[in-house]
């Protein structure tokens, strides 16, 4: 799975999922799809946003209870222009975070941690 660390003016664009977790946007990738690319088209699915992948930030493997392991790749990404991000169907809420506010949230520490590693754009 792939997952895009996104943020905007400074905030951090993060899903709820059916666990009631909070999440970054991204997802499986397609047969033979590039894994860059399959990050761009999720956060497009998800967010409904253009981005483009600055770097790789990290990589870990998620267990995800009942259905086994899942690795989790991250990249630092950066939207194109002005955005607004919208809630697709695929998860529950959609929230822009401070960093600041990331360490309280119900989330997978690699996700916190990739979020950590982000820097803008260089």
């Amino acid at each position: 799975s792939v997952k895009g660390v996104v943020a905007i003016d400074g905030k951090f664009c993060l899903l709820r999922n059916e666990r009631a977790e909070w999440e970054l946007p991204g997802g499986r990738l397609e047969a033979g799809e590039d894994p860059v690319a399959a990050c761009l088209r999720e956060i497009d699915e998800e967010l409904g946003i253009e981005a483009r992948v600055t770097r790789l930030l990290d990589s870990w493997l998620y267990d995800i209870k009942g259905a086994g392991e899942v690795l989790i790749v991250t990249y630092a990404c950066a939207p194109l222009s002005g955005v607004t991000p919208r809630l697709s169907h695929e998860h529950k809420a959609l929230g822009l975070f401070a960093p600041g506010e990331i360490a309280g949230l119900v989330m997978p520490e690699g996700y916190k941690r990739s979020i950590a590693a982000w820097r803008p754009d260089f």
